[in-house]
């Protein structure tokens, strides 16, 4: 079964990496294991044919966040002390704005299934 991850692309919360994986069609966790071992645990979990969603806080005060690109993952490469998976980004440039954040907040959340925010986050 495929899950869902909904991540980051900010390092540092101001340094958008996110133009950089589109063009290289990649996603990468800017911490290293031993900096952040608990994201980097859950992103080492990601899989082949897994969905991907970058996302951003709105900011200002505002809640929710905002979905900007959606890929499928076709690879992981774990043997660096990063993730890095290989993606296949099917929808860049989005803007969708998404209500409720579902506490999505930090470079990784996940594994979820589908259901209604899912189909929200994703849909096509």
């Amino acid at each position: 079964m495929n899950h869902y991850w909904v991540v980051g692309a900010s390092w540092g919360g101001t340094e958008h990496q996110d133009k950089k994986f589109i063009e290289q069609g990649i996603w990468m966790l800017g911490w290293k294991e031993n900096d952040q071992p608990a994201q980097y645990k859950k992103a080492s979990q990601i899989k082949a044919g897994d969905r991907i969603a970058i996302k951003r806080m709105k900011g200002g005060g505002q809640t929710g966040i905002k979905i900007f690109h959606l890929g499928v993952v076709k690879g992981v490469i774990l043997d660096t002390d990063k993730v890095i998976c290989t993606v296949d980004w099917v929808a860049t440039d989005l803007d969708r704005n998404i209500e409720e954040s579902k506490g999505c907040f930090k470079s990784i959340h996940g594994p979820f299934e589908k259901d209604e925010w899912v189909e929200k986050v994703f849909c096509l």
